[in-house]
């Protein structure tokens, strides 16, 4: 992967509220390389999404092992319950872990528990979703309503092309309310869609959860009709999922264009079949492994300085913003197959070899 960190003006990335799912059972386990050196912790909100196992936890591991093989790394998996994320806080605290990387539940109710960090002298790396109302070391994540503003524009683009922009209405499908980053989504694609096309049905879903996207489909189906829906603008690729099942299961014999994000595999599929029309690519490789590299420094004492700020409503915390990269099924090969995201081995299985030849991936 070799996308370059972004320098965005601070007004630019004021960000208010951000990527998750799902309950269920915790998953917490601890990685040790050695005795004797210093103890890092992360956490992640959910594994509905799967990015977090497949990619974000392993990769993050990797980078700070390779860095610093005397570290040890706690881990832990909140399975989208905030109760629960806070127990496993307080727990790698009492563990004296020398940094936390915190990819938080709900970000807007995660101060206390920095708090308790800050009071211990544990610095903490935000990742992912911006905390907010307390200061911190740093911030690493994607340029959020960037993300929005090309979903948005993806959205428009297509119904443009089908000469369907001033018909029917739209149905917005946006995350979980207690993730900062889906507000700036919702932003970003709001700022290119308002004014250009109708918004006939709108919604939040609580955590990121596709079958919760799925009966909200369904419920704007049958508010609005299916002949009457042009568009889908899905905030990520579970929630596209699951509204395409809605959409299949009413009978649609074409499909509306329909958003996503992160580039799941299933994702990357449906687009090559034409039953999503697109996804945002994000370097989560970068991602894991700039929060990796801050965090062996942090451990070590050694902070480097951040390419740009951004205000969380109480400072303006150091961040490392990613820039996102909007994929079609014509860009998949020079993307997500070039940067060894997805094998074509693993993206063109039967169902999708013919679509996959012709697009070049084999």
């Amino acid at each position: 992967m070799h996308r370059a960190w972004r320098s965005i003006p601070v007004a630019a990335v004021l960000l208010a509220a951000a990527c998750g799912n799902s309950t269920g059972t915790t998953t917490t386990t601890t990685t040790t390389q050695s005795q004797g050196g210093k103890t890092i912790a992360l956490f992640l909100p959910e594994s509905k999404t799967t990015r977090y196992e497949a990619f974000d936890r392993p990769l993050f591991e990797a980078k700070v092992k390779s860095l610093c093989p005397d570290c040890k790394i706690l881990y832990s998996n909140a399975e989208q319950d905030a109760p629960k994320q806070q127990q496993q806080v307080e727990a790698a605290l009492t563990q004296q872990a020398d940094v936390l990387v915190l990819d938080a539940v709900d970000a807007n109710a995660v101060a206390p528990l920095v708090n308790q960090a800050k009071q211990k002298k544990v610095p903490v790396i935000a990742y992912d979703r911006l905390i907010s109302g307390i200061d911190y070391a740093y911030y690493v994540s994607f340029n959020n309503v960037r993300v929005g503003e090309m979903q948005g524009q993806a959205l428009l683009d297509a119904m443009n092309a089908r000469g369907t922009t001033a018909k029917g209405e739209i149905v917005m499908i946006h995350g979980s309310p207690t993730d900062p980053s889906s507000a700036d989504y919702k932003k970003g694609a709001k700022s290119v869609l308002d004014g250009k096309v109708k918004v006939g049905r709108e919604f939040d879903t609580p955590d990121w959860s596709p079958d919760k996207a799925q009966q909200q489909m369904e419920q704007a189906i049958t508010a609005l009709g299916k002949d009457n829906i042009t568009g889908v603008l899905s905030a990520n690729d579970g929630m596209a999922g699951g509204a395409i099942a809605a959409m299949k299961r009413a009978g649609y014999k074409q499909l509306p264009p329909i958003t996503g994000q992160d580039a799941e595999l299933a994702a990357v599929q449906r687009i090559l079949t034409g039953e999503q029309y697109m996804t945002i690519y994000l370097d989560i490789r970068a991602e894991a492994e700039k929060s990796a590299e801050l965090a062996v420094a942090l451990a070590k004492g050694q902070p480097p300085a951040a390419p740009v700020k951004v205000n969380n409503g109480a400072a303006d915390i150091p961040a490392f913003l990613l820039d996102p990269i909007p994929i079609t099924a014509d860009k998949i090969k020079d993307t997500i197959v070039k940067d060894g995201f997805y094998t074509p081995a693993q993206i063109c299985t039967a169902e999708v070899k013919a679509a996959c030849a012709k697009q070049g991936i084999q």
